[in-house]
């Protein structure tokens, strides 16, 4: 008998075999594997980008560069995702699949601490998606903002956080920094927010047109 995470992976668009080799080598050559998007997320990530069809994308947290994959497939015709990662070890390997995918001209990866460099992007971004150190997150959100159109959207991953958020005997650093940023969202008067229970918990939150 399949399990609830199985049924779904067969009743949703197959992934295709560039991202299945990118999670299989995730697996294979990092250290910290889990911290892949993988297919269900991913394919929730394409599919808002296809419907969006954005200009501009900022991605805080590549990692290897799935998330991205997904993210560009949806880009409109001269448009541009800009992703972030401090890990200068991590480039080789996402640009090998960025290429493979056949995005890689779509993609400018910075490199270095993403509080530094969000104050430095000159662009308007449509939409972004917040999947970095988890005690920033809030930090990024505010950075973020302001370079974000009316109507845009914001995606922060993992803010359910092992379901940690909801148990008040979790204290550790991590869970309360989610904490202070789903209260912070949800209080925002300027955005209209949701979660979704999908894989470690979705927010997607749209900036309200003014």
């Amino acid at each position: 008998m399949m399990n609830l995470e199985e049924y779904i992976d067969h009743h949703i668009t197959p992934e295709d075999p560039v991202l299945h080799e990118l999670f299989r080598q995730t697996h294979l050559r990092t250290v910290n594997p889990h911290q892949v998007s993988g297919h269900r997320l991913g394919s929730l990530l394409t599919l808002i980008s296809q419907m969006m069809q954005p200009h501009y994308v900022l991605e805080i947290g590549t990692f290897t560069g799935y998330a991205s994959i997904c993210l560009a497939r949806g880009l409109q015709d001269g448009g541009e995702l800009h992703t972030i990662e401090s890990n200068e070890e991590l480039h080789e390997m996402a640009l090998q699949y960025f290429n493979k995918a056949g995005v890689a001209s779509k993609i400018k990866i910075l490199h270095g601490n993403a509080l530094n460099i969000i104050p430095t992007l000159p662009y308007q971004y449509d939409l972004v998606f917040i999947d970095s150190e988890k005690k920033d997150y809030l930090t990024c959100y505010q950075l973020v903002f302001d370079k974000v159109k009316a109507g845009g959207i914001i995606l922060a991953d993992n803010v359910l956080w092992y379901g940690q958020v909801a148990d008040p005997s979790c204290q550790d650093a991590t869970t309360r920094a989610l904490r202070t940023f789903n209260l912070y969202v949800r209080n925002d008067p300027r955005v209209t927010v949701t979660i979704l229970p999908l894989r470690d918990g979705l927010s997607i939150i749209r900036k309200n047109e003014e």
